[in-house]
């Protein structure tokens, strides 16, 4: 199998064409993740994606993948495909830490929902991937961050670093993260994935930890568009153990792919893609507008609400639902805290009912304008960070300054207040390299349609064929 795999670079190829080689028995699930297994041990002590490997179970559902294919029982289209999970869903009897020193101990008596819904697919779990801590803004000064695969001395995206890290390094045919601010879509962007951030509620946060829990989203990374689809199929859907998921029937997001971008309108608002956003970042949406045109587009110039209020609101909004969640260990174990996870939660103790309120008013009057434009389209068009590809230096230089670090989230972190779809794409690659990527957010519950638009223009495109070289 080694012998096979590495000169065709098999690791890096889609989930879908993985799964379609699995299911015609052109690849064993077992082989495949001994492969795997070892291209992680050879490649991770570098990288640093994985936080927990989990070979045992692999091994365990490797097997039973492959006899149930031998015997032409296949569940889906994740049927003995290895992939692996952000280190905040519950993993029965696995370490599930949250990137946090006080649950490095921690072993679940449970799955989360997403977690059982990969096993009763059939996929195979290699392992839980790295995080910052609390799925918040920085890596516990215990744990060394990942590294970004297409240069070191960028950076890899928060909080979802790992499974960005390990998704575009050809350790995992795909992964989940988790976005409350950006974390699917900064650690996509930064390594050269497609990310989908799905409507809040689409998807189960039952046996997750939370860091916000109504502006935490849970959704896959994926080398391409069609790939999200196939994982959101598994992983959405109404949860008897979370009220909060949505009932609404989830579609085939596999169906219609071919239909292309024929009838959908594409929204643009030129001065929110360009206020505070640097030139490589503003040449790449200009390009991929004409690639989009060129196509049979309907663009459509629209005005977009001024996000200055919700993402000065932000920190504070996610600060006091984040004291919240940790108000069973903080401050009783402060000590154990890292210092930007403190610092959200000691903001969020400090702020008052009245400065809750503000909040909620200023977030609903921006998802009320927000619905408002979507009147007229289907999806809008922007980008998926301010600078292209930022450098650790870059980022480091913005925790400092209160404008830089807001406006850092700028694209992303109003979507979370609106709980809107939003799946970001890679679309160039910079001047030193490295990947530049899009978003397209959509209609509440129309994630079909974000990936039959990002499947179609991926069929125009290759850059998300691009990979780091290892």
């Amino acid at each position: 199998m080694e012998d096979e795999v590495a000169p065709k670079k098999l690791h890096y190829n889609s989930l879908l064409d993985i799964a379609r080689r699995l299911h015609t028995k052109q690849i064993s699930p077992v082989e495949l993740t001994e492969y795997m297994l070892k291209r992680i041990a050879a490649k991770d002590k570098k990288l640093r994606s994985y936080a927990t490997i989990t070979e045992e179970l692999a091994r365990k559902q490797a097997n039973k993948a492959e006899q149930e294919i031998q015997r032409g029982h296949i569940r889906g289209p994740l049927h003995g495909v290895p992939i692996a999970v952000k280190d905040l869903c519950y993993t029965r009897g696995i370490a599930t830490a949250a990137g946090m020193a006080i649950h490095k101990d921690f072993n679940p008596r449970y799955n989360a929902t997403v977690v059982k819904r990969f096993a009763d697919a059939g996929a195979v779990l290699l392992g839980k991937l790295q995080m910052t801590e609390g799925a918040f803004a920085e890596h516990h000064p215990d744990v060394m961050a990942p590294v970004n695969p297409w240069n070191s001395a960028h950076w890899p995206g928060v909080s979802s670093s790992g499974s960005g890290v390990a998704t575009a390094s050809g350790l995992c045919f795909a992964s989940l993260g988790s976005d409350t601010g950006g974390s699917i879509r900064f650690p996509s962007a930064a390594n050269g994935l497609t990310g989908l951030k799905p409507t809040w509620g689409r998807v189960s946060r039952y046996g997750i930890f939370d860091l916000a829990p109504t502006l935490d989203h849970i959704g896959p990374m994926c080398r391409n568009a069609a790939d999200t689809g196939a994982v959101l199929n598994i992983i959405a859907g109404a949860d008897p153990n979370d009220p909060t998921a949505s009932s609404a029937p989830v579609p085939n997001y596999l169906a219609g792919l071919e239909r292309g971008i024929n009838g959908l309108r594409f929204g643009f608002d030129p001065q929110y893609n360009r206020h505070s956003v640097d030139r490589e970042m503003v040449q790449t949406i200009k390009t991929t507008l004409t690639t989009l045109k060129s196509m049979g587009a309907d663009l459509r110039e629209v005005t977009f609400p001024n996000t200055d209020a919700v993402v000065e609101s932000w920190p504070a909004h996610c600060g006091i639902e984040t004291a919240f969640a940790h108000q069973q260990t903080y401050p009783k174990q402060k000590e154990q805290y890292g210092s930007a996870l403190a610092r959200l939660i000691e903001l969020g103790l400090s702020l008052s009912a009245t400065d809750y309120q503000r909040i909620l008013l200023v977030r609903h009057r921006f998802c009320g304008a927000v619905r408002a434009v979507f009147n007229d389209i289907d999806i809008l068009v922007i980008p998926a960070q301010p600078t292209a590809s930022p450098t650790w230096k870059q980022r480091n230089a913005a925790r400092k300054n209160p404008k830089t670090a807001s406006a850092l989230i700028r694209f992303t972190a109003p979507f979370d207040f609106t709980g809107s779809p939003a799946l970001t794409m890679q679309s160039g690659i910079t001047k030193t390299g490295m990947p530049v990527a899009i978003q397209f957010v959509g209609r509440h519950f129309e994630e079909d349609t974000l990936v039959r638009a990002g499947h179609a223009y991926q069929r125009e495109t290759d850059w998300h064929n691009q990979h780091p070289v290892l």
